[in-house]
């Protein structure tokens, strides 16, 4: 009988984000977080991969249970599958989930929401720029893609650092106990669609190592992000971007710079692509090699069940607070846009 009580009682919570930032996103969560992830975190592998098979497992068992009794007494089985739905979803929201319901970032920052064509076209070119000249230190030829030097284990150990320069802007951002993991199940993530995730229950960021590694500084960045309260996909890829662009490291500076670049050049298509054309021939050579690696290494992993996948998980994100799923370019756009027009030196 909780479930519906807890559905109702999300919703009416909703209509006050104030009350969810300070009471659990700055009150309650910073704890609970720092908790799990400093009992975890020094775990060599990731506990919450561990209990998603047992869960799958239990389930399958379950399933196969109801088969061999024919589904009799549905009213017995139907209430003990109801109760642990209710006990899954209270703990997703206690551990983690109400975080989708506190104050947009750009309130939190005290930036604007929206943005001209003409902001949008300046920032892009800048990022162009930036982009361009960190790509030519890293290679000293405009014609190379950047071949990424660490390990991918190195690359979690680095990712942190990031949010370091961050602080002093932002003092929610601070990181200090790290619980960031490679995935068990990077292979079945990549067919899947999917980069990366947090566990909600065990608190512990999933990074599918796979990918193409000068994506893992921002993919690592993204999950800290959740970690850090910021539930919201677009909001996690903002801090994603501003961390690496921060981070005292050449490559995750270059990963952040392109990766701001990528966001801006799709937003801008839509409102300009003849403009977009015309600026992508700026763009070093190298860089665009980077950019086809990575369309090449997901064209190379599509399968029929990705569309699937990708359904739900946008299903699940509209379900929480994110009405456009995962298609909130825009917003990420006037994230970078606003913050970076309000603080010019920081380029």
């Amino acid at each position: 009988m909780l479930l519906p009580v807890q559905i109702v009682g999300i919703r009416i919570l909703a209509m006050y984000p104030a009350l969810v930032e300070e009471w659990y996103s700055l009150g309650i969560y910073p704890v609970t977080s720092s908790l799990m992830r400093m009992g975890l975190g020094f775990l060599p592998f990731s506990l919450g991969d561990i209990l998603y098979a047992a869960l799958v497992i239990m389930l399958l068992r379950w399933i196969f249970r109801r088969f061999r009794q024919r589904f009799r007494n549905p009213k017995r089985w139907g209430l003990e599958a109801l109760a642990v739905l209710s006990l899954i979803y209270a703990c997703f929201n206690i551990f983690w989930g109400f975080n989708y319901y506190r104050l947009p970032l750009h309130e939190t920052l005290e930036i604007e929401s929206d943005y001209s064509t003409e902001e949008l076209t300046t920032l892009t070119k800048q990022l162009i720029e930036r982009s361009n000249q960190i790509h030519l230190s890293l290679t000293g030829n405009d014609s190379l893609k950047v071949e990424v030097p660490y390990s991918k284990s190195e690359l979690l150990e680095l990712t942190p650092v990031g949010y370091e320069n961050l602080e002093h802007i932002f003092p929610e951002l601070d990181y200090d106990k790290v619980s960031l993991k490679r995935s068990l199940y990077s292979l079945p993530l990549t067919y899947m669609g999917f980069n990366g995730y947090l566990n909600p229950l065990t608190n512990e960021g999933q990074v599918n190592t796979i990918i193409v590694p000068f994506k893992i500084p921002t993919t690592a960045s993204h999950e800290l992000g959740h970690q850090l309260g910021f539930a919201k996909e677009n909001e996690a890829n903002f801090l994603a971007c501003l961390s690496t662009m921060n981070h005292p490291d050449e490559y995750f500076r270059y990963s952040g710079y392109t990766f701001a670049l990528s966001y801006c050049l799709s937003e801008l298509y839509f409102r300009e692509p003849e403009l977009t054309e015309s600026l992508m021939d700026e763009i070093n050579y190298g860089i665009r090699l980077n950019y086809r690696e990575v369309r090449e290494f997901w064209e190379r992993h599509k399968n029929p069940m990705e569309p699937v996948f990708m359904y739900t998980y946008n299903s699940f994100l509209q379900a929480n607070n994110q009405p456009e799923g995962m298609k909130s370019y825009s917003y990420v756009v006037a994230l970078l846009v606003n913050y970076f027009k309000d603080r010019p030196d920081s380029f």
